[in-house]
């Protein structure tokens, strides 16, 4: 359900910009609600988890995410929308901190672990593989609507399963929960983005951008502050101390730096660009997705034959790569699907390498009782990067494609003028009306300018954080973690 509903939206966005009138930016939000709505209640979820058990608040936040996805089925307009994600995503992101730390508690022998993690993934890869094909065929032969309502019946199935076949757990030292830390770091998220994706119209140096900044500056200071002398915090920094836990958090930042904000875009690559109709780009997007159903199980038997130091380096090293050849293939004249086809396969099986390997890594270097703790971190590093990579592609979706009609475009278009044509066209809104006497193709080349550098920086980006991930995972002294058994990094002596 959680992969579905992340791979099946974005092939929608398209629609629902049409139907409902909205801008770059109501597309931009009605993905951001989710992710920020995700971050905002992960460790409070964790830690309510560990404390009341884990089955229970699954079972709750599972009832609450078939709940959400019926009220944004039954949405009509923007706003709406956007707020209904927004509850969507509180309830999503805490099933899946739920779900992980079952997993980590019900199968506690490392092989045992690794099989579960590989189902998990198979499981989660297929949400994610066949959404852009399942959103596509049911704005087709539907209705847009269906994206969401479809998630009714599986929560009444997931319930069963649920009930019937989940074993309770929780943790024994009982822990308060860390309002402070939630509030302070849910709103130095949000105003982070909020200041990337409303900063051009406001002014990024003016009065009010400027106090936005100021203020999300403030509260991850504070959000600091919180974490260190509180007693009970939700980040307990001390696990970036063991190395493979630091290392497997990279992994989580590089596939969702470049892959998953890409899923936004790459439908309007497929059908302002190319022309493609929602199932067709469905179809098209199947070759970037589907590698994350099945390279996870081969996976977690590379990361038990070489360790995840090596897989979730290589991995995110092969996800560049493919971002790179999809960058390559975008470029040439006469640009189709079959050129970005072995960039989006070889990026698939970058991130299919990469995600099962760092959940597992993340929650297997801490103890069992911490379980839940380190897979909301590992949650929130995914989502915190998600949400403010939705916005910075957006951003530099926008300036790219306008530094391309300034360069290209009549003279006689004035700036302000020029600028809600690049809106129009970063949205992938190519309709006559919106373009003012542009030529249509001048409007499909900026578009395709704009996301071709999306490809480039996702590319560069992810390689450089798979060399760091690389260098934490595999240098310093090494020793056994009292909590678990995991490695941690050791101080030089003189220290």
């Amino acid at each position: 359900m959680f992969g579905l509903e992340i791979s099946s939206v974005p092939v929608i966005l398209p629609t629902l910009e049409r139907l409902m009138h909205g801008d770059l930016k109501d597309l931009q939000w009605i993905m951001n609600a989710y992710t920020i709505a995700c971050t905002t209640v992960l460790m409070a979820a964790g830690t309510l988890a560990d404390r009341y058990g884990r089955k229970r608040l699954f079972i709750i936040t599972l009832t609450g995410f078939g709940l959400t996805s019926l009220i944004c089925g039954l949405a009509t307009s923007m706003p709406v929308l956007i707020v209904s994600r927004f509850m969507q995503g509180m309830s999503g992101g805490a099933m899946m901190i739920c779900l992980f730390a079952i997993l980590s508690h019900q199968f506690r022998e490392e092989r045992e672990r690794s099989r579960a993690f590989g189902a998990f993934g198979i499981i989660f890869g297929a949400g994610l593989g066949f959404g852009p094909l399942i959103g596509g065929a049911i704005v087709a032969l539907s209705s847009w609507e269906w994206v969401f309502l479809v998630h009714v019946p599986l929560t009444l199935l997931t319930l069963f399963l649920a009930i019937t076949g989940v074993t309770e757990s929780r943790d024994p030292e009982e822990k308060k929960l860390d309002i402070a830390g939630i509030v302070t770091l849910s709103l130095a998220v949000f105003g982070l983005t909020y200041f990337i994706t409303q900063g051009s119209d406001m002014g990024f140096v003016s009065p009010a951008g400027m106090a936005i900044i100021g203020a999300t500056v403030f509260c991850f200071a504070v959000f600091m502050y919180v974490e260190k002398t509180v007693r009970h915090p939700m980040f307990d920094f001390s696990v970036f101390r063991i190395r493979d836990f630091s290392g497997a958090m990279l992994g989580s930042i590089g596939m969702n730096f470049s892959f998953w904000p890409l899923m936004i875009y790459l439908p309007l690559y497929f059908q302002s660009v190319l022309g493609y109709g929602a199932v067709d780009a469905g179809l098209a997007l199947l070759a970037y997705t589907l590698p994350t159903l099945v390279v996870p199980p081969f996976a977690e038997r590379l990361s038990l034959r070489y360790r995840p130091g090596v897989v979730i380096p290589v991995g995110m090293f092969t996800l560049g790569l493919g971002f790179i050849l999809m960058w390559c293939g975008s470029g040439v004249e006469h640009a189709n699907w079959l050129g970005l086809l072995p960039g989006c396969v070889i990026a698939g099986v970058g991130v299919g390498m990469s995600n099962t390997p760092v959940t597992n890594t993340a929650t297997g270097s801490v103890s069992a009782n911490r379980a839940g703790m380190a897979s909301g971190i590992d949650m929130s590093a995914r989502l915190i990067t998600l949400a403010v990579n939705i916005a910075l592609m957006g951003f530099l979706l926008l300036e790219c494609v306008l530094a391309y009609l300034r360069e290209h475009a009549p003279a006689n278009i004035a700036p302000a003028q020029l600028r809600g044509i690049g809106e129009a066209i970063a949205a992938g809104n190519l309709r006559p009306a919106f373009l003012t006497g542009l030529d249509a193709n001048l409007a499909q080349a900026a578009l395709a300018h704009g996301l071709g550098a999306l490809m480039l920086y996702g590319g560069v980006g992810v390689w450089i954080l798979a060399a760091l991930s690389y260098l934490i995972f595999n240098s310093g002294k090494t020793s056994r973690d009292r909590r678990g058994a995991a490695t941690v990094f050791l101080p030089p002596a003189s220290e």
